[in-house]
């Protein structure tokens, strides 16, 4: 994602992380990490969080900074917010370059969980804004080769256009980012009840699924970036800066995106639901028969020129993998290889000395990042969830407590030698973190009540005070005033994991009281932590959910 040379000096960290107005000639050691003093167990020497040696605590303050930064973000020159014209954030003056390519995708996904976690109705507002904005600025025309999906970069910073590519230019689209925006829409429409959201959903997939083929060693089933109107494939460029030209750019491996959006279309019977299919085994199949054998995991940044095995392609993969084990019969040994390769080739042993390995973006750019630490992370955590090897846990916890020195007290988010990516600081973080605490309850924050997870999507969850507002009128008041805690699902089953201060006196699926234990298709489960504990819901025949004190 970045291409320049790492400095190691004070002075860069400083420019790029803290600010001008905020420049000091501090001494660089490895005691220091992103913008924090390192803080160890005096124990064993393991690094913890920054801001309290509790990491429930700790995670909860450094995304809920992260969103306040988001929200709070300046107005730009166009009208437009920071975050829809750039993909780096500077203090003082506003970066040359567009928006990230999988910029607003990312950031639609964290927000969806964010929201289940906090019930900020603004959490909503924000991702119709988002989606709503980019849908209507971003689409090539109907009549192009690769119709109504979306560009991954405004070539004209201030344009509100999204139009091109940022290395290839005007008219190149990534259909793997399009993927990657059309299964967020999926899950927009079923937060928010709007068929719009779904419709552009299926155009997406139509043409994604009407250009995936059977691809080879060297060709992916669609190309990494293409031409929108011709159809002409991009060509890489040298990673040299001469901008002399390597071969085509016709592969890559970030296709869980639209794996899911094919999957999601077709649990909704929504659209070309036979063309998906196809698209869907065909890509599976070369998932399989190619990256899952030769660890070949290629391109997915934007802005990088030319060929680089990334992360983000690999562990996302793995995750598919894990989110649905029916189509990997030998997923365990798969996905544990995939994390081999990860260590193998993008691990990172510098802060060994706390206890820690964490882990470098991509081939091309070894940098350690504060992203792609804290998926592979997460995704270490399901793993360990799914399996019970345990093997794997430590190292992941140190992990998440590592990416959060990256966040500032104001809730910036800056690579530890890098810059303020609005990508990777922002919704390819607050994501993993959530997951994380999903996977492995016990680095919640015990002193709070959270919605960790859901099989279904919230189209609302509500948490004191604001839950007196919805519910009165609508349920006897004696429930308002015991209720812990509302939502609503899309589906009727479902099943949710919640993070509570203390074990509920009952839970009601519209309004009626299911039972403890594991009784009949509606119940719910218990399981006390040394503060509070696990709430476990199934519900299969409703999806209004009240929880009392």
């Amino acid at each position: 994602m970045k291409q320049k040379p790492i400095l190691l000096l004070i002075l860069f960290l400083s420019i790029n992380c803290m600010g001008w107005s905020q420049l000091t000639w501090l001494k660089w050691d490895t005691e220091t990490l992103g913008y924090h003093a390192i803080q160890v167990n005096p124990a064993d020497h393991t690094i913890i969080p920054w801001y309290n040696e509790n990491p429930g605590r700790s995670y909860d303050f450094v995304i809920n900074k992260i969103w306040d930064f988001w929200a709070g973000m300046r107005t730009d020159q166009n009208g437009l917010p920071y975050y829809m014209n750039h993909q780096v954030w500077r203090p003082g003056y506003n970066d040359r370059r567009g928006i990230g390519g999988d910029q607003l995708a990312m950031a639609l996904s964290s927000w969806q969980l964010y929201y289940n976690y906090s019930g900020n109705e603004q959490v909503k507002e924000n991702m119709k804004f988002i989606a709503d904005y980019y849908l209507s600025h971003a689409l090539s025309p109907a009549d192009a080769e690769w119709p109504n999906i979306p560009y991954p970069y405004n070539c004209l910073i201030y344009s509100g256009i999204y139009d091109g590519d940022m290395v290839i230019g005007k008219h190149y689209t990534q259909p793997d980012k399009a993927g990657s925006f059309g299964f967020e829409l999926t899950k927009l429409y079923k937060m928010t009840g709007s068929q719009v959201y779904l419709d552009y959903a299926v155009n997406i997939a139509n043409t994604l699924a009407a250009h995936t083929k059977k691809g080879d060693n060297d060709n992916s089933p669609m190309p990494f970036k293409v031409n929108a109107i011709t159809g002409e494939t991009g060509k890489l460029k040298s990673n040299r800066g001469d901008r002399s030209d390597t071969g085509l750019s016709s592969y890559t491996t970030n296709y869980s995106g639209t794996l899911e959006l094919f999957l999601n279309l077709e649990k909704l019977n929504a659209g070309n639901v036979q063309a998906y299919k196809k698209a869907f085994d065909t890509i599976l199949f070369w998932m399989k028969q190619y990256p899952l054998k030769t660890n070949k995991w290629g391109p997915f940044f934007e802005d990088i020129p030319g060929w680089s095995d990334t992360q983000i392609n690999a562990v996302t993969f793995a995750q598919f993998m894990m989110n649905n084990p029916e189509y990997f019969p030998e997923w365990k040994k798969e996905v544990a290889g995939i994390f081999d390769w990860v260590y193998e080739t993008v691990g990172n042993k510098e802060w060994q000395e706390f206890g820690v390995t964490v882990i470098n973006e991509q081939t091309v750019y070894q940098t350690p990042g504060n992203s792609h630490t804290s998926r592979q992370a997460s995704a270490e955590l399901q793993y360990a969830a799914l399996t019970g090897d345990t093997t794997r846990v430590k190292n992941a916890i140190l992990q998440l407590n590592w990416a959060t020195y990256m966040v500032n007290s104001d809730g910036r988010n800056c690579y530890p030698r890098d810059e303020v990516w609005l990508t990777d600081g922002f919704g390819d973080y607050v994501r993993h973190y959530i997951r994380a605490m999903a996977h492995h309850p016990e680095i919640a924050p015990e002193t709070e009540n959270h919605i960790l997870s859901s099989t279904s999507i919230l189209q609302m969850a509500s948490y004191p005070p604001e839950i007196n507002k919805i519910l009165s009128g609508d349920v006897p008041e004696k429930w308002v005033d015991q209720t812990l805690l509302f939502y609503k699902t899309f589906d009727n089953k479902s099943s949710e994991v919640i993070r509570l201060t203390q074990k509920p006196s009952a839970v009601l699926l519209w309004l009626k009281e299911i039972p403890e234990g594991k009784h009949g298709a509606d119940y719910w489960t218990w399981q006390p932590m040394k503060q509070g504990g696990l709430l476990t819901i199934h519900h299969t025949s409703g999806n209004h959910v009240v929880i009392l004190k």
